[in-house]
């Protein structure tokens, strides 16, 4: 058995091979616990607030350290939850509105 892989035979499914991909599984994880975090919650909100804000912009608003805003955000952004655009020296971090509307309907559909 491939370790990403689960196969599994239920008598639910009549008997058919499933194989669950746990590789994709753990990265979903991942993208949903990045936005399970109370600070990185906070820190959306803010950015969606205000549009745009830089990481500067941010930890002074949010009487963060410099290393901690960048960290989250770095997750936010690995997640896609943010996008950035760069303007010379300033990088700008804004709300992916797009990948929010693809994890809320994923939570629906999952629930459902």
């Amino acid at each position: 058995m491939n370790t990403s892989e689960l196969p599994l035979t239920s008598t639910s499914t009549n008997g058919l091979f499933l194989k669950v991909d746990l590789y994709n599984v753990k990265k979903a994880a991942l993208v949903l616990r990045a936005l399970n975090h109370k600070l990185r919650q906070q820190i959306l909100k803010l950015i969606d607030e205000h549009g745009k804000m830089t990481v500067t912009e941010l930890y002074v608003k949010m009487r963060l350290e410099q290393s901690v805003a960048s960290q989250h955000l770095a997750i936010l952004r690995k997640a896609g939850f943010v996008k950035t655009d760069r303007d010379g020296k300033f990088i700008y971090y804004s709300v992916n509105g797009e990948r929010m509307e693809e994890v809320n309907q994923f939570a629906h559909d999952l629930l459902s």
